[in-house]
């Protein structure tokens, strides 16, 4: 386990547009999102850090779900980690009650697009029009909380940025990068930023 940071992509980026598998069967594609904020968060069954921040995963989805398109994305390499494959990620989103959309990104060009480095790692986007595409509004930490460090497990930096993109306020820039396992990129295709951060 390579303990990792977030690159921080910038913020205003647009949406990328993928269309990938769901672990429970089926595809989703970018193009099903309806005129709400999306929230991307890249996760896996098997990382420590992700296993820790689960409970809070459930609380916000309760919390924000009916007004917020909250997806789940794996992007872990299959051929070095197994144990991320599409029945673990099922049995992870029913154990926790998880109703989003959990994809599977295993040629991995969606974590790519977002410069994902860690698991897991949060990307918020919203519209600042309904005719308009939407942009990144945050990125990074959910909260301080980490395996072992006694900080409270709240969701507070990323409830934040949520109720900012909710109300219409703007989001703080004061954002700070998500830790955790680094991404497990498919042997011989680790992108360039890969190694780069600590």
């Amino acid at each position: 386990m390579a303990r990792t940071s977030s690159t921080m992509l910038a913020l205003g980026t647009t949406l990328p547009t993928f269309r990938l598998d769901r672990v429970s069967g089926g595809m989703f594609a970018s193009t099903e999102f309806e005129q709400q904020p999306i929230l991307l968060m890249v996760l896996c069954a098997h990382c420590p850090f992700v296993k820790h921040i689960e409970p809070e995963v459930t609380r916000l989805e309760n919390d924000f779900g009916s007004r917020v398109q909250f997806v789940g994305l794996s992007s872990n390499s299959l051929i070095t980690h197994p144990q991320d494959g599409p029945a673990q990620l099922a049995e992870q989103a029913q154990r926790h009650g998880w109703t989003f959309p959990y994809l599977l990104d295993d040629q991995q060009v969606l974590a790519k697009s977002l410069q994902a480095a860690c698991t897991p790692e949060f990307y918020l986007f919203s519209q600042n029009n309904k005719s308009s595409t939407p942009t990144l509004q945050y990125r990074g930490q959910l909260d301080s909380s980490r395996p072992g460090n006694d900080q409270p497990l709240d969701g507070s930096d990323l409830r934040a940025a949520l109720n900012a993109v909710l109300t219409g306020a703007p989001v703080s820039q004061n954002q700070l990068a998500a830790v955790g396992c680094n991404v497990k990129w498919n042997p011989g295709h680790e992108p360039e930023w890969f190694g780069q951060t600590s």
